[in-house]
């Protein structure tokens, strides 16, 4: 049996995991990356493979198809264009060339940095080592540091398990056509990012969600521009409501609301999208000594697990499993072994919702920063006030500042609109600076911009708004 030896052994090939493993790299560490792939995997991770990108650019797609029906319908630039349509396959196979060129790129990045990439199914045998499964036969991996960043998986219900008519985001993203019926359950960010996508590609879409609301991890104040849009795009949206299995013949969804006998929903394919649970079964962690943090592995400000030298990144630690905190606590490990002195700060990460239209916040909501103790002043400027959102004609939405009453430091950034996820870097950038809202207000903001809204909000929470 084949051995190797490594400083480092990272397990996941994610964005935590390959991260990781080009910083320490460019630190001139030896390390070992073990990716088992799959077809929820391989370089890249879910994010890459089967979750972000592959589903922005569906999600573009059918917002490309969707302006140029309703152009086809009323000219509102003046502009006429015959009926389109739109070939799904094709639409699939650049999806697909896009995930092809990133993945390369990942893996000529991780060779350029001296990664040795072994690929199988990792098994962990003790806390510094491992037997990889590979086509050639097993091989053991030992090193002086194990990094775990296995990632996640589509959460399953009982009543609706995955087969035929009942898919999961990896499934919806490769499908052969598009479904004359849709029923989304679950009414969180990617049933909806998924839902509005299909909705705008010409599917009768239906959402089922248990919650009071759609979208209920974020205020309702955000959710409400969305949900108008939904009803707009025709999508049925059906809330405190209970997916309870299929219909006898298999091609309806049984819905049941309270007080009331279950219904049947048509549909030809049934998207579960009820969140995501961390990997961690099947790769021998029950050897570990490991502090669980429920069903995550648990962690300490250093992404230092309970054993030394064993480290964990990315969605098996927990919420919020976003790629772009996996990357930054990889950054982190990779640095705290080449012997930096490095803590992994959570507090300016921001969330997008790649809906229609787009969420993003980072920090505390007003009602967050309220329970903290901070008495906050609130400044919101509308869309309906921006040019450059009207050029655009979109103009619902907002963003939305929060900051301590006493000395105007700012606690939290909020904004729902179109394209308001590339205001994202901005809003990061201000928190984890320790922006206050005069340094926003004194900040000269390109016209005609979106940003400028940043500068309004900032402004009116001050007082001053120039524009409203």
């Amino acid at each position: 049996m084949a051995e190797i030896a490594a400083k480092v052994l990272i397990v996941g090939g994610g964005p935590g995991g390959y991260v990781c493993a080009i910083r320490a790299g460019q630190l001139g560490l030896d390390v070992v990356l073990v990716e088992h792939g799959g077809p929820d995997g391989g370089l890249g991770g879910t994010c890459l493979n089967v979750g972000c990108i592959p589903s922005k650019a569906i999600i573009h797609a059918a917002d490309a198809f969707h302006r140029a029906v309703e152009q086809a319908k009323t000219a509102p630039f003046g502009i006429s264009v015959e009926r389109p349509s739109v070939d799904f396959g094709r639409t699939i196979d650049w999806k697909d060339g896009i995930v092809g060129r990133l993945t390369s790129g990942v893996a000529a990045l991780l060779k350029r940095h001296r990664v040795k990439i072994v690929q199988g199914h990792a098994v962990m045998v003790d806390g510094k080592t491992c037997r990889v499964e590979t086509d050639t036969g097993p091989q053991v991996v030992r090193a002086e540091h194990v990094v775990l960043a296995t990632g996640s998986l589509p959460a399953t219900l009982p009543a609706l398990p995955f087969g035929g008519r009942v898919i999961s985001s990896t499934e919806a993203l490769s499908l052969a056509a598009i479904p004359g019926r849709l029923a989304v359950v679950g009414a969180g960010y990617i049933g909806l990012e998924l839902g509005t996508a299909f909705a705008k590609l010409g599917a009768k879409v239906t959402v089922i969600e248990a919650e009071p609301r759609i979208l209920p991890v974020y205020d309702g104040e955000l959710a409400r521009p969305v949900g108008r849009r939904l009803q707009a795009l025709g999508v049925e949206v059906t809330t405190g409501a209970r997916a309870v299995g299929l219909s006898e013949g298999g091609d309806a969804l049984l819905v049941a609301t309270e007080g009331a006998a279950p219904r049947a929903i048509p549909a030809d394919c049934i998207l579960v999208a009820t969140g995501r649970r961390p990997r961690v079964t099947g790769f021998g962690l029950e050897r570990l000594d490991l502090t669980m943090n429920g069903a995550f592995v648990a962690i300490d400000e250093r992404c230092a697990t309970s054993m030394r030298n064993v480290w964990a990144v990315g969605d098996i630690t927990g919420e919020p499993m976003l790629a772009h905190r996996a990357m930054a606590q990889g950054v982190v490990v990779a640095e705290l072994i080449a012997g930096h002195r490095r803590v992994f700060d959570g507090g300016a990460i921001p969330a997008v919702c790649f809906t229609d239209p787009e969420i993003v916040t980072v920090g505390l909501s007003p009602e967050e920063a309220r329970k903290a103790g901070h008495e906050v002043h609130i400044g919101l400027f509308p869309f309906q006030a921006n040019g450059r959102a009207l050029t655009l004609a979109e103009e619902d939405g907002f963003v939305r500042v929060a900051a301590r009453a006493d000395n105007h430091l700012i606690l939290g950034i909020a904004a729902v609109g179109t394209a308001v996820s590339e205001l994202a870097g901005a809003f990061g950038l201000a928190l984890e600076m320790g922006a206050r809202l005069e340094d926003i207000g004194g900040t000269i903001h390109a016209h005609p911009t979106l940003g400028e809204a940043f500068h309004e909000a900032s402004l009116r929470a001050l007082g001053e708004a120039l524009h409203i």
